[in-house]
């Protein structure tokens, strides 16, 4: 072990490793025998672990086996199309509304020297006004429960004669809610940075639109990454939501199957670990993608110097003194 990392905290010694092992036994044991007794034991005497009701979804020899897996294909199918079209959308336009709010707020902040009284007082005003009505906006949405936007949205539409498939109705009210709390992830994580990077880009002339386009975003994307992927993992558990307006997604389906074979334990078990593997397989990407952002700042810097022209500096300084 590293001197760094026992400088840390103290190396645990052989008691204390013995003690570790066998507390982590004692755990694993205790765990298993919990599963047993509390999750084993009443579904196989209640019968739930039958394969009449297993084998519609792990027996390919099964006469149901096809269509199930059929349909639970289609149900999954629709729920990534949706979730990809909402994530896409809801990342377009949050970043969209981040950089909004940070040029109006800078703008509030703007005296518009060099312009007549009356006309820099009207810009400040509007300003403030335009802020105002972002904030409330994006409060108003990010407090309103998912399932009441996607409602609103698949009712509201048809009164106004504008009419989509189910999917668009999902997709619209996924956004609507989604696209705010990125929105805000992305302008604390700007706000957050140190105040001398704002300075400096204007010291060199950049405008506040190039400052926030070219400095402040691409670094609050970086530390906001795990956030953003959390709030991703968010958007692909609330298409689960589309059974209000009838859209078959992966759960409308399960209900529909059970409604035929009469398994539901099976189903949602079937459907959870698909979920499960869908959002690990998400992480695992966002994982990779952080390596490669720390991997590009790490290689971006100023290149290290040889020690042969270390070496040969040395030399030349010695003979000019």
């Amino acid at each position: 072990m590293s001197r760094q990392t026992s400088v840390l905290y103290d190396v645990p010694g052989p008691r204390q490793r013995r003690i570790t092992l066998i507390s982590s036994l004692v755990a694993v044991v205790v765990l298993l025998a919990g599963a047993y007794l509390l999750i084993y034991r009443p579904l196989s005497d209640k019968g739930q672990l039958s394969m009449e009701l297993w084998g519609p979804l792990i027996d390919p020899s099964n006469e149901n086996f096809s269509q199930v897996w059929d349909r639970l294909g289609l149900g999954l199918k629709n729920t990534l199309t949706a979730a990809a079209l909402a994530i896409v959308a809801s990342l377009v336009v949050g970043t969209l509304i981040a950089v909004l709010r940070i040029q109006l707020k800078s703008l509030t902040r703007r005296r518009f020297t060099g312009l007549a009284t009356p006309l820099s007082y009207l810009l400040r005003g509007l300003s403030w006004v335009l802020s105002v009505v972002t904030r409330v906006c994006v409060e108003v949405f990010r407090g309103l429960p998912v399932v009441i936007t996607i409602f609103f949205v698949a009712r509201g539409f048809p009164e106004f004669g504008v009419s989509f498939d189910n999917l668009w109705y999902l997709v619209i009210g996924l956004t609507v809610y989604n696209a705010v709390v990125i929105a805000e992830i992305l302008r604390s994580g700007m706000e957050g940075l140190p105040g001398g990077q704002g300075e400096s880009a204007a010291a060199i002339g950049l405008s506040p639109f190039q400052t926030t386009r070219m400095i402040l975003l691409p670094q609050a994307f970086r530390i906001m990454l795990p956030a953003l992927i959390s709030q991703l993992v968010v958007v692909l558990k609330d298409t689960s939501l589309g059974f209000i307006i009838s859209y078959e997604e992966t759960l409308n389906i399960g209900k529909q199957i059970i409604g035929v074979l009469g398994n539901p334990i099976q189903v949602y078990v079937v459907i959870a670990v698909l979920f499960i593997a869908i959002n690990y397989s998400l992480s695992k990407l966002a994982q990779y993608a952080e390596r490669r952002l720390s991997r590009g700042r790490r290689t971006t810097g100023p290149a290290p110097t040889p020690p042969a022209a270390l070496a040969s500096q040395s030399e030349s300084t010695g003979q000019a003194l």
